[in-house]
Formats: structure tokens, sequence, C-alpha cells
């Protein structure tokens, strides 16, 4: 799993959180991501996928830095900046850029489509005043807007339209690295398509790498190569998308795609099963899937699983897969 633009090896993200004991509330720590290790080639697209709450934006945010890894290393090509401190970042910053799940919230209602595809190379210093609006018209049209929209504010455009600018605004840094999460997650099915399909011609066109973070399991077979799976924290797998749905072998794994429905031209995207997950399951000895697997065993109860090669580029954490 090295050698890689992006390798995130041993990372723990924990929160502290209050806890209610018999006569006052204990501290305790949520473990949002758990011992985590995986790498992202350049040019690229690696996918993380899994239930609500499995910790997959967590590691995004830490990835870009605005979460504080508790412990473990992230590299951004062979440096390591999950420990930098903010002044050695800001180069870094430039070139790690992220598209959010809410077009409606992520872009300032108070500013101009121009001046928020501005912002950000106002912010590296990038360019003259007048190159930054000559790149913002540039990039207006390559997401598939015209020109006149850059005069516009967000409350004048669709969602879909409002995710095109959001897109914009990560490209103008000339950035090398994406973090997509749950890009299209808030957009009808038929916006869906024409965003990620604009996301792989900028892929293309571009060289960029992409992290893709989502929930949606056919959406995510599309447009990935390699797929890591996560659960309460952890990672369950890790393969190719072909292999992954192909010959899924963790039992979560097997779960998950077994809930994709037949395909439906009116439902084409099948949203995350629920389940109702507590805090103390998280911080259980032993696999973290244990009490949801159809094939537990005490061994499985008592120790926790480590990712391993069962197959080429294949990762496997399960005690009962061999």
């Amino acid at each position: 799993m090295g050698n890689g633009l992006i390798e995130v090896k041993d990372l723990c993200v924990y929160f502290r959180q209050k806890s209610p004991g018999m006569f006052s509330f204990q501290s305790d720590r949520l473990k949002a991501v758990d011992h985590v290790d995986f790498s992202i080639k350049k040019g690229e697209t690696f996918g993380l996928v899994g239930e609500s709450g499995s910790g997959k934006s967590t590691i995004g945010k830490a990835i870009l830095r605005y979460h504080e890894p508790t412990s473990g290393e992230i590299y951004y090509d062979g440096v390591e900046i999950g420990h930098m401190r903010e002044r050695g970042l800001m180069p870094f910053r430039k070139k790690m850029q992220s598209i959010f799940q809410d077009p409606y919230s992520s872009l300032d209602p108070s500013r101009t489509v121009q001046e928020i595809i501005c912002e950000p190379m106002e912010i590296h210093r990038m360019f003259t005043a007048a190159e930054r609006k000559e790149r913002a018209a540039e990039l207006i049209e390559v997401v598939g807007l015209k020109k006149i929209d850059l005069l516009k504010y967000p409350h004048e455009f669709s969602g879909g339209q409002r995710q095109r600018i959001s897109i914009a605004r990560a490209l103008s840094v000339q950035p090398e690295f994406v973090v997509c999460d749950e890009p299209i997650s808030a957009l009808d099915v038929s916006l869906q398509a024409q965003i990620v399909g604009m996301l792989e011609e900028l892929q293309d066109s571009q060289g960029l790498t992409y992290l893709f973070i989502s929930h949606q399991l056919q959406v995510v077979q599309k447009i990935c190569d390699n797929i890591g799976v996560l659960y309460l924290g952890s990672m369950m797998e890790i393969s190719s998308s072909e292999k992954l749905y192909g010959n899924p072998l963790h039992p979560y794994t097997q779960m998950l795609l077994s809930s994709i429905l037949p395909p439906d031209p009116r439902q084409q995207i099948l949203d995350d099963i629920t389940a109702d997950i507590g805090v103390q399951e998280r911080t259980k000895e032993g696999c973290k899937f244990h009490n949801r697997c159809p094939y537990c065993t005490e061994r499985c109860r008592e120790e926790a699983p480590l990712l391993k090669e069962l197959e080429p580029a294949h990762f496997v954490a399960c005690h009962n897969v061999k």
C-alpha cells in the first residue's frame, strides 16, 4: 500500500466527550478513526465507503488538517504533514482542496461567484488581481457555467450549479489532490451523473488525485480505482473496485453490497443502510463488527484483527477470512 501521493499510516483521531456517570459526567473518548492505513496513488481516485458515522469524513478532514490527528502519520508526496505546524502547512493547503456535501452552506451568500472563486487565490497570494479574475472566468466555463454568472450570488443558482461553483473554487489554486466529501449526495439523481462525469473529465485534463467519500455504493463503483471499507473508524477491507464488487471478502463488505437493489431508472443510487451504533460499541475490545457478524467467534470478541493482504493488493481485517 506504499508509494502513494497520500500515505496514511496508523491514523487515530479521537474526540473528547462527556458520558454520564452515576453521580457525575465522566470524560470519555470517541474513537472516530482507529489505526487506519491506506495510500492513494497519484492520478487515481480512492473511495471511502461505510455507514454514516463510520469515520469517512473525519479521515478526509484529518488529511486536510482540519482535524488534528491523535496519533499516526499522514504523508503528502513523502513529506509528513500530520503533525506539521500551520506555517509549514501553507504550501500543502494550496495543493490539497476540498468539495463538500452541501453546496447551499459551503458558499458565502454575501459574495459574488467571482469573489468566491478568487478568494483561495488571494489567500495563497497567487497571481495579480487581474489574473485572478481572468482565471475565474476560465474556470466558470470549465465547470459548465457562463462568464456572466460570475457577477451573480449563490442564491441565484440551483443546487447542481452551486456544486459546480464549489468545484471551480477548489480548482482555482491549481491543486494536485482533492477531497470530495459526499459531493453529490445533496443533488438529484440526474445532477449526480453530471457532476460525477465532470469530476472524471477534470481528473483526466488536470491530472487530479481524488479521495472520494460516499455511502452511495453504485457511484463509488463507477468512479473509484481503489476502495476502502470503514466500520466504526476501522478499515475492514481495501482492494480495487473490480475486486471489491466482484469478490468481497469481509462479512461487512458483503452486507453492504447485498443492500444494493437491482438497477431501477427511478432510483439508481441507494442510501446507506441504517444502524443503531452506540458509543460503547466503538470502544469495545476485539473486532468492531463482531456484534453484527454471523461468523463471530470468541477470538473476534477479544482480539482486533489486523489488516492483512490475502490476495495481491486485496487487504482484509478478519480472523475468519483465509
